[in-house]
């Protein structure tokens, strides 16, 4: 893909500049724009549909009842009204611009970083002056929630295959307590083994990278087009 051939240094830098940029903006039409912009990045960038789908179902789902309540709740002139309950149309505005500023900024990150591998995501945070100890944290606790994902399952499964049924009452409430405590004890015990095998691999608090961070011609054409878009998303929002 085209943009994975950029510095993520740069793709970061990108990315956190158009997310600031979207917020501040107010007019539709370069929300719109804005919007427009990340799915030509989207198309750019090419990562896995799945992923993408994954995310926008799971923003979009997450907020739709406050969309919906918004034109009901915030005041102003009346367009329609729905069971006595008048729907105003600076709420209906508002609705709106939230679901085009969270859907352009989720689809602007995927598409600079969505088929970034994770590694080099965290060297780019710390080159770019993120604290060492925050950026491993972060990696290992991305690394790491997949693995206690898989552990709750089989647990859940050997439950299931003992007969165990979820219901409200005192018994599955405190099952579910002993499953949560031993996922949490296994997890202090992984963890206690990971680390002993990292050090006796040599781990000196850095992940290897082979990837060679290094501004090319590409960076350039790169940054050159990201500010021309810029402007002219700004344009349209501030002029």
């Amino acid at each position: 893909a085209p943009l994975q051939r950029v510095d993520p240094r740069l793709r970061i830098v990108a990315c956190f500049a158009f997310a600031l940029l979207v917020v501040s903006m107010s007019r539709m039409p370069a929300l719109i724009a804005a919007l427009g912009l990340a799915i030509v990045a989207l198309f750019a960038g090419r990562p896995e549909l799945h992923r993408v789908r994954r995310a926008l179902a799971a923003l979009d789902g997450s907020m739709v009842l406050v969309i919906a309540l918004l034109p009901f709740t915030v005041p102003g002139e009346p367009l329609f009204s729905m069971f006595g309950y008048p729907a105003s149309a600076d709420g209906l505005w508002r609705a709106a611009a939230i679901t085009l500023k969270s859907n352009a900024i989720v689809l602007m990150t995927l598409a600079l970083l969505g088929s970034t591998e994770l590694v080099d995501v965290g060297h780019a945070l710390e080159a770019l002056g993120a604290p060492a100890k925050l950026v491993q944290l972060l990696l290992m606790t991305v690394r790491y929630i997949d693995v206690l994902g898989r552990e709750y399952r089989r647990l859940r499964l050997a439950m299931t295959v003992r007969g165990f049924q979820m219901r409200c009452n005192v018994h599955t409430w405190r099952t579910m307590g002993y499953l949560f405590g031993m996922l949490f004890v296994r997890s202090f015990e992984r963890a206690d083994r990971i680390g002993a095998a990292m050090r006796c691999r040599g781990f000196n608090s850095r992940f290897p990278t082979f990837s060679d961070m290094a501004f090319a011609r590409c960076d350039a054409v790169f940054a050159f087009l990201a500010v021309v878009a810029a402007v002219a998303v700004g344009a349209l929002g501030f002029v």
